[in-house]
């Protein structure tokens, strides 16, 4: 994050203050040359930003050069004075594609685009290059006043620019606007030939696409013609490259109704986004909550659930979790499909005791959004690493992916990482951390190789449960004998008090001991079902698709929007 923020600010001063200097040596000094050169290496920097910061909105530097440029033209070629018409029509032109980019852009951005689907937004297309194309007239503009040529034919070559942009861009968005209906858009052409019978709906904060790439694998073993609907076009590069499906950026609720063709008869979700709404309001989908992991944490049990027509959940526990919190929702609503992302985790019976050289899985959570939520060990995390090298155990560090957006938490999570280098270098211990551990390793990985996990109140837990290996979970609250009321999934695991004044003892049976080694299967089956280990996920794709075949002809053919509940 920090490298990022760097990058950006001294792409920042560099586009910034080339601009401004070629534009003060082309109207104050004599060196028309060297301003025209600087003038060239400002159309660069200015390229460059635009590559390192997609969104910044670059006006004022465009602007400064082109005003420099021609001032440099007029001195360079001194007979452009008599052709002075040609030189302020290409100015003008130049000027107004600078100044017609942003709102092409944001005009363009509001349009439907997919990926997967073979359909293109030309609008958008033209917005990403009208920039740069602006750029490289530019430079040849400042090529022709340095070897003195005419500006004619920047200025042709200038015309044709802004005619494609008009074609491209102008035109259609014009012609969207003044369309009655989107039904015929190239997008939803595209998708009704493809035929989806049920989408996959998505939105949330910057980082959070791993709550949908858990699920794509999944719903592709549906063997059903499905479609990714995102609501944030960021996700789109990395969410199309996981899979194969069409995927639509749909970025406002009206545009929504481009993508829902007549097939469709299903709608997943992955979280209990305010937007979601947007697609509930669509009465004859089936709308069937997925969650994006199984926790103890309060948001597990969130209220919003009810408006979901089914609740896909892992086990009993999922369920019982509501009732726990004082939320009702019928009981109708609620399905056991087990967590498939767990049938590719290795199931072990054997002690811990009989292991030699032991892995040790430490994966703390974030702080959350809010004070009641924050069950993060990082704090004492130092203190608890530091134990389990003197024991010589080998550590695996994987850090919840929201770990960087509280810059405390991304401090004490370097100061751990810093302290595992250290012991590598001495021990040779294999220890994992950083990006080998969050970029080269799935979760999945993680917990094959690992022997043991520390842990707080997440979903790793419930994931980590179903290998049968022992477990310790963290009472960052404070809540003594209440925590296990709380958090149940504590009870077939080791608690460590919130100042770690029991830390020794909670290794000693987490590395040896292991006296919860029976009640740790009885409460397996009631966190992720009882389904047979060969075939673990079959029990969300049978479901799955009895769903599909029950939604057949139970809603109307065309979309009927309802009105959207108000957003929790």
């Amino acid at each position: 994050m920090r490298g990022d923020l760097v990058r950006k600010l001294t792409v920042r001063c560099l586009s910034a203050g080339l601009a401004v200097l070629s534009f003060l040596v082309l109207a104050l000094a004599t060196a028309k040359l060297a301003g025209l050169a600087l003038a060239v290496a400002g159309a660069v920097a200015v390229w460059v930003e635009r590559r390192v910061n997609p969104r910044a909105g670059l006006v004022a530097e465009p602007v400064l050069l082109i005003g420099g440029v021609l001032v440099g033209y007029v001195h360079r070629v001194p007979e452009a004075r008599w052709s002075w018409l040609t030189l302020a029509v290409t100015g003008a032109a130049l000027l107004g594609l600078t100044l017609a980019e942003k709102p092409l852009r944001d005009a363009a951005e509001l349009e439907v685009r997919a990926a997967n689907l073979g359909v293109r937004s030309s609008p958008l297309l033209v917005a990403d290059r009208l920039g740069p194309a602006v750029l490289a007239l530019l430079v040849l503009l400042a090529a022709s006043a340095a070897l003195r040529l005419p500006a004619w034919p920047v200025l042709l070559l200038t015309l044709l620019v802004g005619a494609a942009a008009a074609a491209g861009a102008v035109g259609p968005l014009a012609l969207r606007r003044l369309r009655p209906s989107a039904r015929q858009s190239a997008v939803t052409q595209a998708l009704r030939r493809h035929q989806p019978e049920f989408l996959l709906y998505f939105s949330a904060p910057p980082g959070s696409e791993y709550q949908v790439m858990m699920w794509l694998p999944y719903l592709e073993r549906i063997g059903r013609p499905f479609v990714v609907l995102l609501r944030e076009p960021d996700f789109l590069g990395p969410v199309s490259a996981a899979t194969r499906a069409p995927v639509v950026v749909c970025p406002t609720p009206r545009s929504i109704d481009e993508a829902i063709v007549p097939s469709l008869r299903v709608a997943f979700y992955v979280n209990h986004g305010a937007k979601n709404s947007h697609c509930i309001r669509f009465t004859h989908l089936t709308h069937i909550q997925l969650h994006h992991g199984d926790s103890d944490k309060a948001p597990s049990a969130n209220p919003v659930s009810a408006i979901f027509d089914r609740i896909f959940v892992a086990g009993q526990a999922a369920i019982d979790r509501y009732a726990r919190n004082g939320v009702t929702i019928p009981a109708e609503k609620f399905t056991i499909v087990g967590r498939p992302q767990v049938e590719a985790i290795e199931v072990r019976r054997e002690p811990i005791r009989d292991r030699a050289d032991k892995v040790v899985l430490y994966a703390p959570t974030w702080t959350g959004h809010n004070a009641d939520v924050d069950h993060c060990s990082l704090p004492v995390g130092e203190t608890l690493v530091r134990r389990l090298l003197d024991r010589g155990v080998t550590v695996i560090l994987r850090a919840h992916p929201y770990t960087s957006q509280n810059p405390a938490s991304a401090r004490q999570l370097a100061r751990i990482e810093q302290l595992l280098a250290e012991d590598r270098a001495v021990s040779g211990r294999p220890h994992v951390f950083g990006a080998e551990a969050a970029r080269k390793m799935s979760l999945v990985d993680c917990v094959n190789a690992s022997d043991a996990l520390v842990s707080d109140v997440s979903a790793v837990i419930s994931d980590y449960l179903y290998s049968g290996k022992p477990y310790a979970i963290t009472d960052r609250v404070g809540e003594g004998e209440r925590f296990v009321e709380g958090f149940p999934l504590a009870g077939s695991g080791y608690v460590l008090t919130s100042d770690l004044s029991n830390l020794d003892d909670v290794l000693d049976r987490l590395l040896d001991t292991d006296p919860l080694a029976e009640t740790r299967w009885r409460t397996r089956t009631r966190y992720l079902g009882d389904f047979p280990e060969q075939r673990y996920a079959d029990g969300f794709l049978d479901q799955a698709r009895r769903e599909l075949d029950g939604a057949v002809g139970a809603g109307p053919t065309v979309p009927s929007p309802r009105p959207a509940p108000a957003a929790r």
